[in-house]
């Protein structure tokens, strides 16, 4: 891994969570976008490198709208940077570690995603995250 990229934010209205997080860290989100094989939408703040990303989900049967009516709203998940993606799912399969999906497959932001179950990784959901070519 390479870096902490993003932190992933489950919230019922992305409208209200971003008027709280615009005056939570005095600055504006910098993108809103749907990723429709997800069922959810998305927007991202950047703070000192780090970036938050709040999620919306756009389905009621979405990963989000389960985690929400399940847990609430609140920290989703952690994304980690990788530098191939395809390598790194290898890695953690062979570490021992479950994946959600076996392949890379297209997220927000640019990214190509892959998920680790939170059951192997003591409870918390790891997204790792590759930048895809612009």
């Amino acid at each position: 891994m390479e870096k902490l990229e993003h932190i992933g934010i489950a919230v019922k209205n992305l409208g209200q969570a971003n008027a709280l997080f615009e005056r939570l860290l005095g600055k504006a989100h910098y993108k809103i976008e749907e990723v429709a094989s997800e069922g959810v939408r998305t927007s991202f703040f950047e703070v000192n490198g780090v970036k938050i990303e709040l999620l919306e989900a756009s389905s009621s049967n979405s990963p989000i709208a389960k985690f929400i009516d399940k847990r609430g709203e609140g920290i989703h998940h952690l994304a980690f940077e990788v530098a191939d993606i395809k390598q790194s799912i290898e890695h953690y399969k062979q570490q021992g570690f479950e994946l959600i999906n076996a392949e890379a497959k297209k997220g927000a932001d640019n990214k190509m995603i892959c998920f680790l179950h939170p059951k192997s990784t003591g409870g918390v959901l790891i997204e790792l995250c590759q930048e895809l070519p612009k």
